[in-house]
């Protein structure tokens, strides 16, 4: 029913379902108005070329108009739903296993010696402790806190993204955080946990609530609010005695950078084929990140 064209466009409507992405393709048809579907991060994209947009729009509000007696709506204001994922709690659950065999840092095992973010280390090019570190935990608490944080936030990055391109950007995130932490002290700094992640998340959630934002038309009016959020969260969570505030600044950044990276290049969501070797492909990356280290 829908006419494929390919090619560039210009998308017209963005519908939470392909159920309703399909109904409007069935308008575009009837007018005989070139069209394809396209599967985006923010829903079901109705894409027409550029000189057919206006007439695209005319024929799909008339429809609306049309129907407006029987309660349809244009639908494309929705968030599409997508199927739960419990991503975050299996990361939580391996940094359990993890500490179960690293122990705390007082015991001064070798998986301390070789993981840890030291930053002189990292420095002169073991740039591999980016990754081992987010692994590491000082104790208990430590451990919890970020499995407790990690099992919610890394959820709703995935439940966003997919468990595979969510999990990538989290490692990048993470690293990333740790490697710019690094290039600032240079010396004298050794940092271990998940929480650069956890921050990760953060940013990159508020950097999707700014570019693909749940409702149509809010971003221009809401998008200090995601900002706001991250920086409230980042007061209340980050910036403990204990806390590296440098490393969660960092990982809050890079979060956002990436997350606004991805969502403004990664425009379809990847099938869960590929989202599953993605996983595969960052759970490889971070056992060649330990085989490295030792």
């Amino acid at each position: 029913m829908t006419r494929s064209i390919g090619g560039p466009g210009r998308a017209v409507r963005v519908a939470p379902n392909r159920k309703r992405a399909d109904e409007w393709a069935v308008v575009l048809a009837a007018a005989d108005i070139p069209h394809w579907i396209r599967r985006r991060l923010d829903g079901w994209a109705l894409i027409v070329r550029a000189p057919d947009a206006a007439a695209a729009l005319e024929s799909l509000d008339a429809y609306d108009r049309e129907n407006a007696g029987e309660g349809t709506d244009r639908g494309d204001a929705a968030a599409p739903a997508r199927p739960v994922t419990l991503v975050g709690v299996y990361v939580a659950l391996l940094l359990m296993g993890l500490f179960a065999i690293t122990g705390a840092r007082e015991q001064h095992s070798v998986w301390f010696e070789r993981g840890s973010a030291d930053a002189t280390r990292m420095v002169a090019g073991e740039w591999w402790r980016a990754v081992t570190a987010l692994t590491l935990h000082a104790d208990v608490p430590h451990l919890l806190g970020n499995a407790l944080a990690g099992a919610l936030l890394v959820t709703a990055v995935c439940q966003q993204l997919g468990p595979g391109v969510g999990l990538w950007l989290l490692l990048v995130a993470g690293a990333g955080g740790n490697a710019l932490t690094a290039a600032v002290h240079r010396v004298g700094h050794v940092s271990v946990g998940a929480s650069t992640v956890v921050f990760g998340a953060i940013g990159i959630l508020a950097a999707l609530r700014i570019v693909t934002p749940r409702r149509v038309g809010s971003r221009s009016a809401k998008w200090w609010v995601a900002v706001a959020a991250s920086l409230v969260l980042l007061a209340l969570l980050g910036t403990g005695p204990n806390a590296d505030l440098l490393a969660h600044v960092f990982g809050l950044l890079a979060g956002g950078a990436v997350g606004l990276l991805g969502a403004l290049t990664v425009r379809w969501m990847p099938p869960a084929s590929v989202q599953w070797l993605l996983v595969a492909a960052a759970a490889a990356a971070v056992y060649a990140a330990w085989r490295l280290a030792f």
